[in-house]
């Protein structure tokens, strides 16, 4: 009973919800489990592992699916060759610490789970998985022995002196391999050796481009060989990308065509640092390979995203692929289809939601539109004193089904109503929205709103004709002896395709400001007053609310011309007036009736559109939970490229996956073979001990 009154308390009031990361690690647990047929418990081999890690949606060209399988072992706590529920929440947990990246590096070499690294045991898993054409490397060096000993005197690796150790790793390297190129200690090494350090040492860091063009580095200087300078330079430049990536989104903000120079780069890099200052030879070096493309030496985001993203890949690479290029045009394919059954979907849901507040709604809008009828220039022909008035006199006169007439044409004109407001709202607010902060200025919010009230029109004003014109009828004929009973289907024929549009300008002019009033309104009182939020839900009665709040001042202030509409639409009685025009009819009404007149019905209007727009957008977030998107799921992986192409943004790719990707990053610093399939003629691979083989990428 409990469950049952908190569920209804949280539909109708709403619900905060924290994520729950056991809760989501039990969920991606199940999602990749096999069950053991002799137990029948869940586990994850080495492959299941892989597939729960590295999602099928990521890029993998620098970092191959089968190099994840290095982390298996780190999960794999008892070498037992299978991951149990405990152990993947162990490593989920892992995941979510800060410092897991180097956390799972020091875990695997940790052989023994002792909490420090024994030299021997790090020599030997880098000797198993290392190739054997790497570019050597003296764990007997000067620089090796500050962190492990000497020959003689070696010691235990803490975890922070291991992650040190790292951190240093790769500049070591490179001063090692350019040592053993530096034959005749001249310093300067050739372009094709360089390639092959950086190749080794950093590949699964820097972009194809990057990549590709390595020997042009010589280019820089007058000469045709490398300097150790210039290698170093270049090293810096790879390990201060985040800096670099800052220093040039700021430079390129403050240019007026959003390309910048080298001198830019340089003023920029002196006003956001205080401590790493870029040497000119470093500026050199990334304008280098930035403007490959583009030698003017004024370059945009695109161009440094060439050097400093490492998924980009060279458009023709991409394009020489056939399956792959397949592969994508089906994707494409794929995706725009969903588009089209999504948009099929929302219209569906907003049609019944449309047609079910018009429906609750209507009796109020029959009494609006026959008190704003009502003339007060004769004597004898004020048939109602207010709005209650009009509604007993209509079921005491025609029964309580005359409080819903005309409401079929109502009903059935809503929905492409209701599809066309909310959609053009949506497309011109996303277009002023910015992607990043998810922030629009108030008059595009109206200027969206506004443009969403004249589009409907287009269907609103024939709708509106026939239904109050049906809305009337029943008051004529108790009035008008002999008055005949008109059809929706006998007003449109009559009417024509003019006539449908009568009082256009008068819907125009109240279609337009309401809507600019009423959507930045709802919008506001949802995120600001109730505190909507990715995390929070609104409830039932807080749509309701903020839909009534929102209609209030939308409707009451759009009256006047809601009541000039109705006059002009409405068929004129014997005797009444006629109205030529919308300058005409406002004129008109104003001499003989007075300012108070603008705003007949100005009550009913407000009980009217206030409820109705409510019901509406309540209706329709009740229907989303009742009647999902088919194929939808709200736990499904989350896509998308964990370093998008071009344009330097963040990521967007799960944290595990992307903390996962990161510690492979550091263990690959290592050398870049780690983890990568050995399979000697003859013989099985060896690769880390307790793993047993490697999932093909």
């Amino acid at each position: 009973m409990a469950t049952v009154k908190e569920s209804v308390t949280e539909a109708l009031l709403g619900h905060a919800q924290e994520p729950q990361l056991s809760t989501i690690a039990k969920l991606a647990f199940s999602k990749y489990a096999v069950k053991d047929e002799t137990t029948g418990e869940l586990y994850l081999g080495e492959e299941e592992f892989i597939n729960a890690v590295a999602p099928n949606s990521e890029d993998f060209h620098k970092i191959k699916r089968s190099q994840y399988a290095i982390l298996f072992r780190v999960a794999d706590r008892k070498q037992a060759g299978r991951i149990t529920l405990s152990d993947w929440t162990n490593f989920d947990n892992l995941l979510a610490k800060p410092d897991a990246e180097y956390e799972i590096a020091f875990r695997l070499f940790d052989v023994e789970g002792t909490g420090l690294v024994k030299f021997d045991d790090f020599v030997k898993l880098y000797n198993l998985n290392k190739s054997e054409d790497s570019l050597p490397f003296d764990w007997n060096s000067e620089w090796a022995s500050l962190y492990i000993g000497g020959k003689k005197k070696r010691h235990d690796m803490t975890y922070p002196q291991f992650c040190q150790m790292l951190r240093g790793l790769m500049g070591e390297r490179v001063r090692q391999a350019f040592q053993h190129f530096d034959k005749n200690g001249d310093g300067y090494i050739d372009p094709e050796e360089f390639q092959r350090i950086i190749l080794e040492t950093a590949r699964h860091k820097l972009s194809d481009h990057l990549l590709e063009n390595l020997h042009t580095l010589c280019n820089i200087s007058a000469g045709t060989r490398i300097s150790y300078a210039n290698v170093r330079a270049f090293q810096n430049m790879i390990r201060e990308m985040d800096l670099v990536e800052l220093i040039i989104r700021n430079a390129t903000n403050h240019s007026s065509d959003g390309k910048i120079t080298r001198t830019d780069f340089l003023n920029e890099s002196a006003r956001i640092t205080r401590f790493s200052l870029f040497t000119p030879m470093e500026a050199d070096i990334l304008f280098h390979f930035a403007g490959l493309d583009e030698p003017s030496g004024r370059l945009g985001l695109v161009d440094f995203a060439k050097v400093l993203d490492s998924s980009w890949q060279n458009p023709v690479a991409l394009g020489s692929g056939g399956a792959k290029a397949m592969k994508q045009a089906a994707s494409t394919a794929s995706t725009l289809l969903h588009d089209v059954l999504e948009s099929a979907h929302h219209f569906a849901l907003g049609s019944l939601a449309g047609a079910f507040g018009a429906f609750m709604v209507y009796p109020i809008d029959l009494v609006k539109t026959r008190m704003q009828n009502q003339r007060d220039t004769k004597v004898g022909q004020k048939l109602y004193k207010n709005s209650l008035d009009c509604a007993q006199k209509v079921i005491r006169n025609e029964g309580f089904r005359g409080l819903y007439s005309g409401v079929l044409p109502q009903l059935v004109g809503v929905a492409p109503e209701k599809a066309i407001k909310l959609t053009v709202n949506d497309i011109v607010r996303g277009k002023f929205t910015d992607p990043k902060t998810g922030e629009i200025w108030v008059p595009h919010e109206m200027l969206a709103g506004g443009t969403a009230g004249a589009c409907q029109v287009v269907f609103t004003n024939p709708l509106e004709i026939v239904k109050i014109r049906l809305q009337v009828q029943g008051e004529i004929a108790k009035t008008a002896e002999g008055a005949p009973k008109r059809s929706a289907m006998w007003i449109v024929k009559n009417l024509g395709l003019v006539g449908l549009y009568k009082g256009a300008s008068a819907c125009l002019l109240r279609d337009v400001p309401f809507s600019a009033i009423y959507f930045p309104t709802y919008n506001h009182l949802k995120r600001d007053l109730f505190g909507e939020s990715k995390q929070k839900k609104l409830g039932i009665l807080q749509l309701l609310t903020a839909g009534a709040i929102a209609g209030m001042p939308a409707a009451y202030l759009t009256t006047p011309c809601d009541v000039i509409k109705t006059r002009l639409q409405v068929e004129a009685r014997k005797g009444d007036a006629t109205y030529t025009s919308l300058r005409h009819c406002a004129q008109s009404i104003w001499r003989d009736e007075g300012f108070k007149a603008f705003f007949k019905g100005g009550p009913a209007r407000i009980l009217r559109s206030s409820p109705q727009f409510g019901f509406t957008l309540a209706g329709y977030e009740v229907l989303q939970g009742l009647l999902p998107m088919p194929g939808s799921s709200e736990h499904g992986t989350p896509t998308g490229h964990t370093e998008p192409a071009v344009g330097l943004k963040e990521a967007n790719a799960p944290l595990p996956y992307l903390r996962s990707r990161n510690a492979l990053k550091i263990i690959l610093d290592l050398d870049e073979n780690f983890g990568k399939p050995k399979v000697p003629q003859g013989k099985s691979w060896i690769g880390i001990p307790g793993i047993s083989k490697a999932a093909t990428p």
